[in-house]
């Protein structure tokens, strides 16, 4: 297993910075982050840290995808949820991390060193309150997700993954007004079928049923096309207006 490595990114031209922890921060702000703030990268296949292990940092994730699992006595494991760009890694306050954290892709997280984060967000209120926005957001996706193993159909699983995806990489690229999206798939279909629950066959079953009925275009098995965000959505059983982004 490979060390992270260092990167180098300044916070000016983070992909992130709009949705991230830091988003309503100011120059002087930003200098405070700067000096307490590291750069990992994990590659697909790390843990970034085990439930139960001591947390000595928080820190959102700038590219890549990450998976969130639990693991029971007897060593059955389910993946919880999962982490795309601009979501936050870890708990100020909490000492040990509450779930398995692992990349599936390359992840660069930007970190930062734990107890300088938790003083700042006691000096900068509305540091605290993007994050308090942030964890309201995620207990939304949560609930959300929960309708979607619970309820929905092998299809209607699918497509409500891939909406998800479209959304999420729309807002990370400031993409509001096409009803058409363009995006790389972060996981493969073995991890597909994990987080929704289905066998790798259904999985690819229905990919390959979106693709036939037009609903989504491939180029290769990641390179997904959405020609029509409102079909797609209709697909997924939701609203056409897009409902709860992830």
């Amino acid at each position: 297993m490979n060390a992270p490595t260092i990167q180098n990114v300044n916070c000016g031209d983070c992909p992130i910075r709009h949705r991230a922890v830091c988003a309503r921060c100011d120059a002087d702000e930003l200098e405070v982050l700067d000096s307490i703030k590291y750069y990992r990268t994990y590659d697909a296949g790390q843990p970034i840290t085990w439930s139960g292990d001591r947390m000595d940092f928080v820190g959102s994730v700038v590219s890549g995808i990450a998976t969130l699992t639990q693991t029971m006595e007897d060593g059955r494991t389910q993946m919880v949820g999962l982490l795309l760009p601009s979501d936050f890694v870890g708990r100020p306050g909490r000492d040990t991390a509450a779930y398995n954290v692992v990349a599936t892709s390359t992840v660069v997280m930007c970190c930062f060193r734990k107890k300088p984060f938790e003083e700042m967000m006691a000096h900068t209120p509305h540091v605290a309150h993007r994050l308090l926005e942030m964890t309201l957001d995620e207990l939304d996706a949560a609930r959300e997700w929960m309708l979607v193993l619970g309820r929905k159909t092998a299809r209607e699983k699918i497509a409500s993954l891939l909406s998800i995806l479209a959304r999420r990489d729309a807002s990370l690229q400031l993409h509001k007004d096409s009803n058409r999206r363009v995006f790389d798939l972060p996981l493969t279909r073995e991890a597909m079928a994990d987080y929704l629950g289905l066998t790798l066959e259904t999985v690819s079953r229905q990919v390959s049923a979106l693709r036939k009925d037009g609903v989504i275009e491939l180029e290769g098995k990641r390179h997904v096309t959405v020609p029509d965000m409102g079909r797609l959505m209709e697909e997924a059983g939701d609203d056409s207006d897009g409902g709860c982004l992830i």
